[in-house]
């Protein structure tokens, strides 16, 4: 029998509403059961991600906390005079504190050679009629050769000059002074800086001498000059007096450990050259802020499980919140060897308020005075081999680890949403197959009804054709 999926068609009794009601009464009681269910495994997964994320953060500053680099910074305090900066610093973690007045006498440069007045009238001139290759050099190790074609214009040198791959520092321009006796000028600057690093060039032809480097006793017949104020030299400052060499504006070790890049050359307007005071101490600006860092995301966990473990919240009465709490403070609270004066970090200027929120204190000492006092020690208390930093990152990761326990929490809690999931369809299916069967009994319902009205219309007009057969109007 075809099933009638318009329920009551042919008796005319509203069997959909039978049927869709009977639904609702098996379904839905079983559907309020599974929302209830993943609105409760949702928001516990959700109160674990809010913890979870928390100790995230405190870790990522323990970590930081646990790298002994980040005790060993220096920073440097320069007082510039008024004329403008002298010179930048870059100290290393291993510069011993200190203070220095530095003075620039000389900045470093390079050599600029210049062609000798009316050696070319202007770019458009041959520099070399038959070709040759020039060699550029300055310094050690630094030199190359450049092969010009015949025929060669001024303004092709110089482009091949710029051009070169291999030029370690040669950087040629043309200056046309529009006066017919000097003409055009053949400027040659090297970057390449220091005492007795002047540009030299020489060439396998004497075609091309007017480009080739003027030398007194080598090479007189050398066109490009070389002027006294133009020849290459070493930077120079003093250190508390003492004279430093160095063939580029950056001193290196100059102060060990340290590097100092002159900026300007020092005034000496008022008869000796100004300086700038410079001061090396312990970066305890750094330290005090990773430690402000740590007060702040210790807190936030801290007052992150108190919120979901309250009454009402998912978490509340959860045992692995509460020993996470306990296990916190122990572990903050251990006792230190080989850091100095600390025996706890409570001794560094830290405490713990009666809610178990961590605070800066000076009930003990203040964070200032401990750094003054002995900052070392400090770095000691957080990394140092029996610091708590490594105990704290080893507690933590047993939480948020591939294999921690918030982890495992997580994993089996999307394993009950996953099962969920199919108890949903398998309900589905069964309530699908439950309104089927409904609706093969009342199809059969519907036809007989149907059957028996049709029966009842034909008897009814056999009976109204008998002779004497009187219809009551009732």
């Amino acid at each position: 029998m075809p099933l009638i999926t318009s329920a009551g068609i042919g008796s005319g009794l509203d069997l959909e509403s039978i049927i869709t009601a009977s639904v609702n009464a098996e379904s839905g009681p079983k559907v309020a059961a599974f929302a209830k269910k993943e609105e409760s495994l949702k928001v516990e997964l959700s109160a674990i991600g809010e913890v979870k994320s928390a100790i995230s953060q405190l870790n990522d500053t323990i970590e930081k906390l646990a790298d002994p680099d980040n005790f060993g910074k220096r920073a440097a305090t320069i007082t510039q005079p008024t004329s403008g900066d002298l010179i930048s610093v870059t100290p290393t973690s291993d510069i011993s504190v200190g203070s220095f007045d530095i003075a620039v006498t000389q900045l470093a440069q390079g050599s600029r050679a210049v062609s000798a007045d009316n050696a070319f009238s202007s770019v458009d001139d041959v520099v070399t009629a038959s070709g040759g290759t020039l060699t550029f050099g300055a310094g050690t190790d630094n030199t190359f050769d450049l092969t010009l074609s015949a025929g060669a214009t001024l303004a092709e040198l110089r482009d091949a000059i710029n051009s070169a791959d291999n030029n370690f520092g040669v950087t040629a321009n043309i200056v046309n002074t529009g006066d017919p006796a000097i003409g055009s000028k053949l400027v040659l600057t090297s970057s390449v800086s220091g005492t007795g690093n002047d540009l030299v060039i020489t060439s396998d032809t004497a075609e091309l001498d007017a480009i080739e480097t003027y030398d007194a006793s080598t090479n007189p017949s050398g066109g490009m000059t070389i002027a006294t104020e133009d020849v290459a030299q070493d930077a120079i400052i003093t250190v508390d007096g003492l004279t430093v060499n160095s063939d580029t504006n950056t001193f290196k070790d100059a102060v060990q450990d340290m590097t100092i890049k002159a900026l300007k050359v020092s005034d000496d307007d008022a008869g000796s050259p100004e300086t700038a005071k410079l001061n090396i101490d312990y970066d305890k600006g750094s330290v005090s802020t990773l430690i402000d860092e740590l007060v702040t995301n210790y807190n936030n966990l801290i007052g992150n499980i108190g919120f979901q473990t309250r009454i009402g919240k998912p978490l509340n009465g959860d045992s692995s919140m509460r020993s996470l709490s306990d296990q916190l403070i122990n572990t903050l609270g251990k006792t230190l060897t080989d850091a100095g004066p600390f025996g706890s970090i409570f001794d560094i200027g830290l405490g713990v308020k009666k809610d178990g929120y961590l605070e800066k204190s000076s009930l003990v000492r203040s964070l200032d005075d401990a750094m003054d006092e002995n900052f070392d020690d400090i770095g000691k208390a957080f990394a140092g081999d029996n610091g708590v930093a490594k105990d704290l990152e080893t507690l933590l990761g047993n939480y948020i680890d591939s294999s921690g326990l918030i982890k495992q929490r997580e994993t089996s809690l999307n394993g009950q949403l996953s099962e969920l999931e199919d108890d949903v369809s398998n309900h589905e299916f069964r309530m699908q197959s439950f309104e089927e069967g409904l609706r093969q009994k009342y199809s059969g319902l519907d036809v007989l009804l149907a059957n028996m009205k049709q029966t009842q219309s034909y008897l009814g007009a056999q009976l109204a054709n008998l002779p004497g057969f009187t219809k009551s109007n009732n």
